[in-house]
């Protein structure tokens, strides 16, 4: 029995435009948030802080996966935006589903700089896997090096998105109100891709 550990983490800092309403009460809106980092129609919300997002389904060394992440997102009093994952599944291979497990760790924090608002974030990612048979027998650090480059591509994504798409909502939600952003949201995803 094989376990490998893949990591990846990332880091992000982008300066905010000015708008009429602060981006802290932009970031107080966790389902908002959530929708503009992901494809609304990959996200669910089952919980006041919670949300389970199916992703695009991943080739791994032949396998095709799909991961169901759920995700607890929630801002503390400073503006500070956490997300944790609290559960995850693999569809399609029971026998990686019976032994993965993934952690996801995030922070989003605004401050401000001579005058400027900016935003810091980092996220870390972990997943342990037993390996499949016929991958057990692939040497582990072209397997470790493999998974490790699929998680950065995922974090990446992540990171494109937030400096794009966020922002963009942001914006929009600043300047017409929350009753249009649903809409916007929805041509800045067929704008941006899919996560």
């Amino acid at each position: 029995m094989q376990i490998v550990k893949f990591t990846a983490d990332r880091s992000v800092e982008i300066e905010v435009p000015k708008h009429s309403i602060p981006i802290q009460h932009y970031l107080r809106q966790p389902h908002r948030l959530v929708r503009s980092l992901v494809d609304p129609n990959r996200i669910k919300q089952v919980g006041d802080d919670e949300f389970c997002l199916t992703m695009r389904t991943l080739s791994f060394f032949g396998f095709d996966l799909q991961p169901t992440v759920y995700l607890r997102v929630w801002t503390e009093a400073d503006g500070t935006v956490r997300i944790a994952s609290t559960n995850c599944e693999i569809r399609g291979i029971d026998y990686i589903n019976q032994r993965f497990s993934l952690e996801l760790i995030g922070k989003l924090s605004p401050y401000e700089k001579q005058g400027r608002t900016y935003l810091s974030g980092r996220a870390d990612l972990e997943v342990q896997v037993v390996l499949p048979p016929p991958l057990s027998f692939t040497p582990k650090i072209i397997v470790e090096s493999a998974g490790n480059n699929l998680l950065k591509s995922i974090l990446l994504a992540f990171k494109q998105r937030l400096m794009h798409q966020l922002l963009a909502d942001y914006a929009i939600w600043a300047n017409t109100g929350a009753d249009h952003v649903n809409n916007s949201s929805t041509i800045l995803n067929r704008e941006m891709g899919e996560i």
